[in-house]
């Protein structure tokens, strides 16, 4: 008997693709057997455009087609707050497990089932499953503040410790470490680590270990043969399709109230891994156009991460289309801040500043605003607001997201002491934006890169 495993992370807003959605459900279903578990590593319910308008209950016709045999929590799966995230780990069917976030003294979502670790028997096979979540995800998403996460990689080795003592045969981390997986792999004596959080596919082995992520919004499962460590890629587009999921999501959608169409693209907006992280692009301009815009100040700024993967925007622009791309129910702010402070945070977007960053990423779209930021010399080469070169005595104003002046992962010269007003929610100020001055974006020579 070969024990598999089949691995989803980070499907966000698959939801709103309700063809994809029932495609991953009948691919699930189509690949399983008595010998096979499935299992979910975080950022499964949130975010999207339905999961803001159910926080996070969109999820459940998905849960309930593949019945998930565990799951562990992402950052996003808080995005709506504790309650929200034990609203949906009650309805759904599989077992939560996760090792390291804590509500007070008591492990998070005990009350309504969550474990640290779990054993599931596959014939005659025991195998350990545990769970960890990034401890950035209070800075990650605002609404965790009140929850804490202690060390994963401590957390994990009293999990390994436990699970052993149970005899179990095999042991898999359900992980939403991202670059910390490589840690958790030469730190714990584990089979496989089924990852997530970062949006790039992964399949590489340490020290014995099999490290996996099968990438973002529910486009790859993989299948992992638990015991020689092999690994298929199946794409979720060819998949059978589960059509009562299917419907299900398209009945949310219709309910939703997202349709309302605010203006008109002729040139398709391309929202892509490229178009957010490698430097300026028509739809990170057209988003920082419209907070500097909203809130009449010399620049603005959005962080490349916070601008969703997903298909071109295209034609009539709806309300949907602007929700899916900055899915969160955050604010946009205005801050106030010097020269020097202005300069600091340009120099903050280069990819190498960010924890959770490639080093040829470039995380910001700016407005009002242009730069060069020589690579080579991993500095800001030259920056100015209006044509003019930044006085780093003078007094600027910024408009971004709420969501920066409490991360300290990005952008750490942005503190909420900075902040002078506070707008409508970010979609909401991209359809204001988008009824009064249209969707015209052009790529304009706003970041020149060196030395890339």
């Amino acid at each position: 008997m070969t024990v598999r495993l089949l691995h989803y992370s980070d499907i966000e807003n698959i939801y709103d693709d309700p063809e994809r959605a029932g495609r991953l459900a009948g691919l699930v279903n189509a690949r399983r057997d008595e010998d096979t578990l499935v299992l979910g590593t975080g950022d499964n319910t949130a975010p999207g455009v339905l999961s803001l308008v159910t926080e996070g209950r969109q999820a459940l016709p998905l849960f309930r087609a593949i019945e998930p045999d565990a799951e562990t929590f992402g950052n996003h799966d808080f995005d709506y707050g504790p309650d929200a995230t034990r609203d949906v780990v009650r309805a759904s069917p599989q077992t939560w497990v996760n090792a390291n976030t804590w509500d007070g003294d008591d492990l998070f979502g005990a009350d309504v089932g969550v474990v640290p670790h779990t054993v599931v028997t596959v014939g005659d096979t025991r195998i350990g499953l545990f769970g960890v979540t990034d401890p950035a995800t209070p800075s990650l998403t605002p609404r965790a503040a009140s929850l804490t996460f202690s060390d994963p990689i401590e957390a994990a080795e009293n999990a390994v410790s436990a699970l052993e003592a149970k005899g179990v045969d095999h042991i898999v981390a359900l992980s939403h470490l991202g670059g910390r997986d490589e840690e958790l792999a030469v730190s714990v004596d584990v089979d496989v680590i089924l990852g997530g959080h970062i949006h790039t596919e992964r399949i590489e082995r340490i020290d014995g270990t099999l490290l996996t992520r099968p990438g973002v919004n529910g486009e790859v499962l993989l299948e992992v043969e638990l015991g020689e460590k092999a690994v298929t890629r199946h794409e979720v587009a060819d998949g059978p399709k589960d059509g009562v999921v299917t419907d299900s999501l398209r009945d949310l959608l219709a309910d939703a109230g997202v349709h309302e169409v605010v203006g008109h693209v002729d040139d398709p907006l391309e929202r892509s891994e490229r178009t957010a992280f490698r430097g300026e692009s028509r739809v990170g301009n057209f988003v920082a156009d419209a907070y500097r815009w909203a809130g009449d100040a010399d620049v603005g700024l959005q962080n490349s991460g916070g601008i969703r993967s997903g298909p071109a925007i295209a034609g009539d622009v709806t309300v949907r289309d602007l929700i899916s791309l900055v899915p969160f129910d955050e604010a946009v702010a205005v801050v106030e801040l010097t020269g020097d402070e202005l300069n600091a945070v340009f120099e903050q977007a280069n990819g190498g500043n960010v924890d959770f960053g490639e080093p040829h990423w470039w995380h910001g779209h700016v407005s009002g605003a242009q730069l060069t930021y020589d690579h080579a010399a991993g500095e800001l080469a030259s920056a100015t607001v209006s044509g003019e070169q930044i006085d780093p005595t003078e007094t600027y104003t910024l408009a971004t997201t709420e969501y920066l002046l409490h991360a300290s992962h990005e952008f750490p010269a942005l503190s909420a002491e900075l902040q002078v007003a506070r707008l409508d929610t970010q979609y909401e100020v991209l359809a204001d934006f988008a009824r009064t001055e249209g969707v015209a974006p052009t790529v304009e020579g706003r970041i020149s890169r060196t030395g890339v």
